[in-house]
């Protein structure tokens, strides 16, 4: 794989990035968003604005990703050249709601493609068409207004998307609760982790269809705040 940067300073694309391993990605797409938040230590979830257009959309994949301005999409349309079956769009549209960068032909585009997803940070239209299409769209709000195709913008470079930090190549993992990224050098603590964290909360269901209702944790915990005494239990 030989990367190489077209363009110039602030609007150009690099060519290839580098992405995880097929069976990580399949691993990490097996558990739910909240239990991966939780595996790599409730940091890298996109902020409550970034949401799916369908509640019961599934996406995960590596990022491709695409800065642009605001209420251009020209270099979107260069990420979905450049972007290959499985990548996840990734967005920064700066939060702008005044101008939908993302629509029915450009999903359509994607589905031919076989993306996994679009993250934007941003707006988008034609949402009933999308939803119907199938392709996971997650975004920050719907505009019919479209915008601009003159640039600049970035493709393949290090971006910021609802509030957090997102390399190419990073696995970006959506569903109804919210998109979460998980850098490439935390992927293998983050699969370990959130088996883990699943297992443990696996137990913790099962306890409760025997009637085990309140966590082991729970008083333990008020005694050290000073809540209960030692001597102390719960009524």
């Amino acid at each position: 794989m030989t990367a190489e940067f077209i363009g110039k300073q602030g609007f150009g694309f690099v060519t290839e990035i580098k992405r995880p391993p097929l069976e990580k990605i399949k691993a990490i797409s097996a558990f739910p968003v909240a239990i991966v938040a939780d595996a790599i230590g409730r940091r890298g979830v996109m902020d409550a604005g970034i949401k799916p257009l369908d509640s019961r959309s599934k996406l995960c994949g590596p990022a491709i990703t695409v800065e642009v301005r605001v209420g251009d999409n020209l270099m979107i349309h260069v990420a979905l050249k450049l972007a290959e079956a499985g990548d996840v769009l990734v967005i920064n549209a700066h939060g702008n709601l005044n101008n939908a960068l993302w629509g029915a032909i450009t999903t359509k585009v994607a589905l031919q493609k076989k993306l996994a997803g679009v993250v934007i940070d941003g707006a988008v239209r034609d949402a009933l068409e999308i939803q119907e299409l199938g392709l996971p769209v997650f975004c920050r709000g719907i505009n019919p207004c479209g915008g601009g195709k003159e640039g600049p913008g970035i493709v393949n470079f290090p971006i910021s998307c609802g509030g957090i930090s997102v390399q190419p190549g990073d696995i970006i993992l959506g569903n109804g609760d919210g998109v979460v990224v998980v850098p490439q050098n935390q992927v293998d603590d983050a699969i370990m982790f959130a088996s883990q964290r699943q297992e443990i909360e696996k137990k913790r269901l099962d306890g409760i269809e025997k009637g085990i209702l309140y966590p082991e944790w729970l008083e333990p915990t008020l005694h050290k705040k000073g809540i209960l005494s030692k001597s102390e239990k719960l009524p």
